[in-house]
């Protein structure tokens, strides 16, 4: 069983694989961290990570080589369980609207737009610890409670189209997206890899997700 953290030149790869690790040692799971669509290809289970602008990050992972075509095959053919993390959450939308309007994956429909609290005291990039507001369960979630912390860092937010597409919200301001999914594809904003113990066990249910 083996589980693809995509490496295209952005993300905490380190931090993510070492976390992944942990959370494997409960499942069994090969943690391979890879640019190789064929090892993508013949994965049971995909990671994309994501740090830094939207466009620069789509742009990243357009330029590897048959990379897109292999993670549509593999999470949109194959229904092979699928993780974005932070950015790489983001890309799920069908735009993004940072330094412009850019197109994204397009797997979650919606846009990623610029986080306007309705406090002008708080600061932008949210960053820092925050609750979680489960609005609707999901295998990800199992053994994690409404009011649990996670570690967030972003100016800008995902807004799906489908209220049954988003799955939790943290508060800055008035309500921000924390976690998006559809069937075989999730997407957190906060970083699992850096939520200690609600993003560990977040990944571990992830590594036993069967969608």
């Amino acid at each position: 069983m083996r589980a693809a953290l995509i490496d295209y030149g952005s993300g905490n790869l380190a931090s993510a694989a070492k976390a992944l690790s942990r959370a494997a040692t409960a499942t069994g799971h090969e943690i391979v961290t890879t640019a190789d669509p064929e090892i993508v290809l013949d994965a049971e289970r995909i990671v994309l990570p994501g740090v830094g602008a939207f466009a620069d990050c789509m742009r990243g992972l357009s330029a590897v080589p048959g990379m897109v075509e292999v993670l549509r095959e593999r999470v949109l053919k194959d229904g092979a369980p699928f993780l974005g993390i932070c950015v790489g959450m983001q890309l799920l939308a069908t735009v993004g609207r940072e330094f412009g309007d850019h197109a994204g994956l397009g797997w979650i429909a919606g846009e990623v737009v610029k986080i306007t609290p309705d406090n002008p005291d708080l600061k932008i990039p949210h960053m820092g610890w925050n609750e979680l507001k489960l609005l609707r369960p999901h295998a990800l979630l199992n053994g994690i409670a409404s009011g649990a912390h996670a570690y967030f860092v972003h100016s800008y937010q995902f807004r799906p189209i489908l209220p049954d597409d988003l799955l939790a919200t943290t508060d800055y301001g008035g309500p921000l997206t924390a976690m998006v999914g559809n069937e075989n594809i999730a997407g957190t904003q906060f970083h699992p890899e850096k939520s200690q113990a609600t993003g560990l066990r977040l990944l571990e249910n992830f590594l036993r997700w069967k969608p």
